[in-house]
């Protein structure tokens, strides 16, 4: 596989980008390219080890060692049709996903894993770029007509799926364009939406019918849903964000983080806003309380609004620098600094928010005070304890809630289907992801909670498969 002393003779590395003087002026993406043999190189890095590690990392078992070997040695449609195998969205992760895979690089031990998610990424664009990523409608349809209700990544990798299979999935979106999360909630600059388009062609010339504008539980009875198709797929994610119930949070200017960032993406896309539902970071001062992805597309995009100020708090402690020793080849709790932080933030850890005050309604103050944790107690739980005389207050104009998301809506469809919930909220299912009620299966956020996308893609392929052997039983 790839170069036996590839990771030897050539050193990690990636695309540059634009400098930050000139990605704040849009929206689009800003990585530059990287020529086709540096990538070739890249991908010779990629050893013969005994134990692919990368594959416990990736939630789709990628073929990773099988790609990078073909890139490496210049077979791009080879190695695209052995990525399209287990990903149905590569150039979707191949730009948002944390790459697991990386951390799980045996590579990675000296810290410098092979760029996996960039090659991805290449190979997806050159699929797409040379006809190699045609539509794969099947030789025969079955007849099974299969409800999918919503079309994030699980969604979409579930549709796509079932339609290769012979079946005739109806995607239902509440929203007025598809793609869920992937079309509103990541910023153009990390996806830019023509890509999402070009996939979503395929899946319709493969047999794939989209409905948009259709709430399901609101404007379509759940059990109706049900009693019109062979099977129903639960998708619509975890859409109920974490408040911050505090005094204050009812002022104007406070709002949660997919709320701005849905308006930012339609206002990139064109779609007008009435002023008086503006959200606009122009000239504020903004405050994001939550340090995750979501916070940083949330920092990204106020910059790019023309911010005077972003700042980014965090409850809970900053990361190391380095991850724990034993940690390889699991994900690592280290300190990570994204493109968006790099533009322009001021981040600060183990704060926590008091209250707010305003004026006119509107947000004027933030008043927080300094935390430490202690050490973990025998069930490995930390106690936040207030710092003495650190109690702060600050002028803010702007305040993005990114404090992640608890579990499904359940009033309306999951109520109407009546299917049972975890502990945590989330739909529960068995090992086939069926739920507790007959030919109704849950897959992606709205099982799992909120998580990555490539898990969401994970889930998607695997329901579609339990799917498509119970439909046919």
């Amino acid at each position: 596989m790839g170069k036996i002393t590839g990771f030897l003779e050539y050193p990690r590395e990636l695309p540059p980008y634009q400098p930050v003087e000139e990605r704040l002026k849009h929206f689009r993406e800003f990585t530059l390219e990287l020529a086709e043999e540096k990538v070739r190189e890249q991908g010779a890095r990629c050893m013969d080890c005994g134990i692919p590690f990368c594959h416990q990392g990736c939630p789709l078992h990628n073929l990773i060692p099988e790609w990078n070997d073909l890139v490496y040695r210049g077979r791009w449609r080879d190695a695209a049709a052995r990525l399209h195998a287990t990903n149905n969205l590569p150039e979707v992760t191949g730009r948002v996903c944390p790459a697991p895979c990386e951390a799980a690089c045996v590579i990675n031990i000296q810290h410098a894993p092979v760029t996996i998610r960039h090659i991805e990424k290449e190979i997806a664009e050159r699929a797409f770029a040379h006809g190699w990523a045609e539509p794969r409608p099947p030789a025969s349809r079955t007849g099974k007509r299969i409800a999918i209700v919503g079309s994030g990544p699980a969604g979409l990798a579930a549709a796509q799926q079932l339609a290769r299979a012979g079946h005739t999935p109806i995607v239902y979106e509440k929203q007025d364009r598809i793609g869920g999360l992937l079309r509103y909630g990541i910023p153009d600059f990390k996806l830019e939406k023509w890509i999402l388009d070009r996939r979503l062609e395929q899946m319709r010339a493969e047999g794939v019918e989209f409905r948009t504008g259709v709430n399901v539980g609101v404007d379509l009875d759940g059990g109706q849903l049900l009693a019109d198709h062979d099977a129903v797929l639960l998708a619509g994610g975890a859409a109920v964000p974490r408040d911050l119930p505090v005094p204050g949070r009812e002022l104007g200017g406070i709002h949660f983080a997919l709320e701005y960032l849905e308006q930012a993406n339609r206002r990139v896309a064109g779609d007008p806003i009435p002023e008086e539902a503006l959200i606009d970071a122009r000239d504020k001062r903004v405050v994001v309380i939550g340090g995750g992805d979501t916070g940083s597309d949330c920092v990204g995009t106020a910059n790019r609004q023309g911010a005077r100020e972003v700042i980014q708090f965090e409850l809970l402690p900053q990361p190391p620098e380095e991850p724990a020793p034993g940690t390889w080849p699991n994900w690592p709790m280290v300190l990570r600094t994204s493109t968006s932080h790099e533009e322009g933030c001021a981040r600060e850890w183990s704060v926590a928010t008091k209250s707010f005050s305003g004026s006119g309604g509107r947000v004027t103050h933030l008043h927080g005070v300094r935390v430490e944790w202690t050490e973990p107690d025998e069930s490995g739980r930390r106690e936040m304890v207030e710092v003495p005389d650190s109690a702060f207050t600050l002028e803010v104009d702007l305040v993005l809630l990114a404090m992640g998301f608890l579990h499904p809506e359940r009033k309306g469809l999951l109520e109407q289907l009546g299917v049972a919930l975890d502990a945590r909220g989330n739909v529960a299912v068995d090992g086939r992801f069926r739920t507790s009620v007959e030919r109704v299966y849950a897959a992606g956020d709205m099982h799992r909670g909120a998580s990555l996308v490539v898990w969401a893609i994970a889930e998607g392929r695997q329901a579609a498969a339990a799917i498509d052997a119970d439909v046919r039983a």
